[in-house]
């Protein structure tokens, strides 16, 4: 067997996946018109789609072959690359909108408004209403801009204006991400690659309604087995598109439900309404016989059901009865449903037409007759590509592959790959979050890192997202990486070398905790207690201490020790005047003699005494026997104001002065389990936690306002 030739760049092959039927056109533009070579059709075995969706990708695929192989055969070429359109099932509409605002006056130019109206279709998409796993991703079909502000002023353009403040507002139509997948995984399974992607409205309003004509308001409703397509025109441009699950296939099973009949039987019998008498074969295995007049009667409910539907989708869309309105689709050719549609719309029956009078201005065919309704969509799908009116008219190529594309006229090449499921964000990125935290009631706040910028190649060199596309174009695009999001521990905050105490929203911490924006940090200048050391619970007191309370050698008022178990009596100890070392598990945050606020527990069964003076070097520990006088006080009183109200000290046995940390304890404030923010002020103004403090200080310590 002779091999076939290849498919030469002239040659478009369309394929028009039907609920009920596949039909294949193939054909090359000739003289500005499309002149169809060849035709095929074949109907599903079974219900392999449902309402314009592909359930069985396998059955489908299948029947696509067949076709393709019988128009192989017939025009002894091998055919690789096809075009296809997607059904208009699901089609949703969203509006969308963007600011964009600049620190100074900037000239507008291509790619400032292409940043503008992207941002404002990533606004549309996101309020399609996501799946709650955010998985779900819809593409876009096309977009409209309803309007441009400049510095708060309404535009019809921005283009070479300059301004600081822009803002636009689009009408973006989009198909959810199965349907489109499904169809190229059918083209895949055929064995063919997508040479371009339309919707199935733009290609049939591209073969019933030219583009010359669409300066009148009119409407074409392409009815099929499972879906019917709604497009609305007027002023030169299509304003519109709609879908209702309402079409043929209602006709098909009312028939089956009053004949008991099969579905492959009630589609026969749809077409012999016009017949004296039908015979057909039901479900127990009867043979019956009824009249054309009784199955005219039949599909009377569900025809005049389907009139309304379409009235009702399109007066919705047009807002008004139309101009003229064209029937298009197997399912037009029902009979008395042409005059059923201009009842329900109150039309003259004569502004409601089948399609295809005016196939001729851009198909024809020295072989086949193609006024027929039903050619409306496979012939749309190869017109739209043979004259242009589908971008790429064959195929762009994004990062290797052919890129999805829905769009009539110029296509830019941002405009292209918001069609294949890019947004706003994958070309701009985004600036990583910033870190805002509360320290010592001071603001702090670090910024994110920015973003790392798209790459964007067009045929191998650096293009502009405003660049246009055509057939056969390379676009290699890579998307921006987001910045990463600020992140600080308290080390980064205080430095590895802090020795002091922190608090986060009222809870100790280490310098290793990883901060959160709204966190309120407290420092000191002495360590509180390790966080890493939980705190312990307080200790039953003993019910008759042997002894009476002692003073520490820091000023704190302990418990005596509990009687060790194997002892009869308890011993009485003997207090050194400084300890020879320190342990972290004792360390006292206050100098002052009182407990401290943040940390109220009793001290452990034979607790060290220690002193505060950093630089007074240990001595030696004297004798067990050696009683020890407690320490006099060598500090000065301080006496000042806290929250409006006297307060008096008393001085500190190490001498040491009072900080603002002193009197947390007299605030009222459980710093342990803070809810807000904390107001620290000594003489009106703002401070921290190591303010000193001087005689007659007015001092606020208490909590902001909500």
């Amino acid at each position: 067997m002779a091999k076939r030739r290849p498919q030469d760049s002239g040659m478009i092959f369309a394929l028009d996946i039907g609920t009920r039927s596949i039909i294949g056109v193939v054909g090359r533009v000739v003289d500005e018109r499309f002149q169809v070579l060849a035709i095929e059709k074949e109907e599903h075995g079974k219900r392999a789609m449902l309402d314009g969706q592909i359930e069985d990708i396998a059955q489908v695929a299948k029947v696509a072959r067949r076709v393709t192989d019988r128009l192989e055969a017939r025009l002894d070429c091998s055919l690789s690359r096809v075009c296809v359109a997607a059904a208009g099932r699901a089609l949703r509409t969203e509006t969308g909108s963007s600011k964009l605002e600049f620190p100074e006056v900037t000239r507008v130019n291509n790619d400032v408004i292409g940043r503008l109206e992207s941002a404002a279709v990533s606004d549309a998409e996101a309020a399609l209403g996501q799946s709650q796993d955010g998985q779900r991703r819809f593409y876009l079909v096309g977009y409209t801009v309803s309007g441009y502000h400049l510095d708060h002023y309404p535009m019809t353009t921005l283009r070479n204006h300059n301004g600081q403040l822009l803002e636009a507002v689009v009408v973006a139509t989009f198909l959810p991400r199965e349907v489109v997948e499904s169809l190229y995984a059918v083209m895949e399974a055929s064995g063919l690659e997508v040479a371009s992607l339309t919707l199935e409205p733009i290609a049939a309003l591209n073969a019933v309604i030219p583009a010359d004509l669409r300066l009148l308001n009119l409407v074409l409703a392409d009815i099929g087995a499972g879906t019917t397509d709604i497009a609305v025109c007027r002023d030169g441009a299509v304003v519109g598109y709609t879908m209702a699950t309402v079409a043929g296939d209602e006709i098909t099973e009312e028939l089956m439900r009053r004949y008991l009949i099969p579905f492959a039987t009630a589609e026969r019998m749809k077409t012999q309404l016009n017949e004296d008498f039908v015979t057909y074969r039901d479900v127990l295995g009867l043979e019956q016989k009824v009249s054309g007049d009784q199955l005219r009667e039949v599909v009377q409910q569900p025809a005049r059901m389907l009139a309304q539907e379409i009235a009702q989708r399109v007066l919705t869309l047009n807002g008004c009865i139309p101009s003229a309105l064209f029937l298009a689709g197997g399912g037009s050719k029902l009979e008395a449903l042409r005059e059923m549609v201009a009842e329900a719309l109150d039309m003259d029956e004569n502004r409601v037409a089948l399609a295809g009078n005016n196939y001729e201005i851009s198909a024809f065919s020295e072989e086949y007759e193609l006024n027929d309704p039903e050619l409306a969509t496979p012939l749309g799908i190869a017109v739209s590509a043979g004259l242009g009116l589908i971008s790429d008219s064959y195929r762009i190529m994004l990062n290797g592959k052919p890129a999805k594309l829905f769009r009539s006229g110029a296509l830019t090449v941002l405009e292209l790959l918001m069609m294949n499921g890019y947004g706003s964000v994958d070309l701009l990125g985004r600036t990583g979050k910033n870190l805002s935290v509360m320290v010592d009631g001071q603001r702090m706040l670090f910024r994110g890192q920015p973003a790392q910028p798209c790459m964007l190649t067009l045929n191998g060199e650096e293009a502009a997202p405003s660049t246009l596309v055509y057939a056969g174009d390379s676009i290699e695009f890579t998307p921006a990486i987001s910045g990463e999001p600020a992140r600080r521990t308290l080390k980064d905050l205080l430095g590895a070398d802090f020795t002091g105490g922190v608090t986060i929203n009222g809870r100790m911490a280490d310098l290793d905790t990883q901060l959160t924006t709204g966190d309120q940090i407290v420092t000191s200048l002495r360590p509180i207690r390790p966080a890493s050391v939980p705190a312990r619970p307080a200790p039953e007191p003993p019910a008759a201490p042997p002894e009476g309370p002692r003073a520490e050698p820091a000023g704190r008022v302990i418990p005596p020790p509990e009687t060790p178990e194997k002892e009869s009596a308890p011993l009485p100890r003997r207090e050194p005047p400084e300890p020879p070392r320190r342990e972290p598990q004792e360390i006292s945050q206050l100098p002052e003699p009182r407990t401290n606020p943040w940390e109220k527990r009793p001290a452990p069964p034979q607790p060290e005494p220690h002193s505060e003076a950093p630089v007074e070097p240990p001595r030696p520990e004297p004798p067990p026997a050696a009683p020890v006088e407690p320490p006099r006080p060598l500090g000065r009183p301080l006496q000042l104001m806290l929250n409006g109200k006297q307060l008096k000290l008393p001085g500190k046995e190490d001498g040491s002065s009072y900080y603002l940390m002193d009197l947390l304890e007299f605030s009222g404030i459980d710093f342990e389990h803070l809810d807000r923010g904390v107001e620290l002020q000594v003489n009106g103004r703002e401070c921290a936690f190591s303010q000193e403090l001087r005689p007659q200080d007015d001092v606020v310590i208490r909590y902001l306002e909500r």
